[in-house]
């Protein structure tokens, strides 16, 4: 990876965190105002509205393979049954603990990669999703 693409990466990563976030904080406030369902149905409505227009005034290609629908479907399966699970838990308890939790994603996708993609399985990465694993309980207590 050149510089400016790793520039480009912390930029976006740090877009994510931050969007992320207050996300999270507008959720919950979402929430507590109306049905969470409801809620979580006008977030992701919201979401795909946003995306479909970046596809309109960007170069995307619209071009879908049965592979790739299938794929991007089923993403978006889990996406919304995470989506809905985040806004029920954030009307019954804490956001700190649903939101702390639910940032946990990427420890179960890190595991994946590593049991059923084949990913290297070094001691820095075990290290790093313990601290994850230490972090979150402490983060959630």
């Amino acid at each position: 990876m050149e510089f400016a693409e790793m520039d480009s990466a912390v930029l976006f990563g740090l877009l994510t965190m931050m969007t992320w976030g207050i996300w999270i904080i507008l959720a919950n406030a979402a929430s507590e105002s109306i049905d969470p369902r409801t809620a979580a149905a006008i977030s992701y409505l919201t979401a795909g509205l946003l995306a479909l227009g970046f596809i309109v005034v960007s170069d995307a290609s619209v071009a879908v393979t049965a592979r790739g629908w299938v794929l991007a479907g089923a993403a978006g399966l889990f996406a919304g049954i995470g989506l809905i699970s985040m806004y029920v838990g954030f009307a019954q308890g804490s956001t700190t603990v649903v939101s702390t939790l639910g940032a946990m994603y990427f420890v179960v996708a890190a595991v994946i990669g590593m049991i059923v993609l084949g990913d290297e399985v070094t001691m820095t990465k075990l290290a790093g999703i313990a601290f994850a694993v230490i972090g979150v309980v402490l983060v959630a207590r």
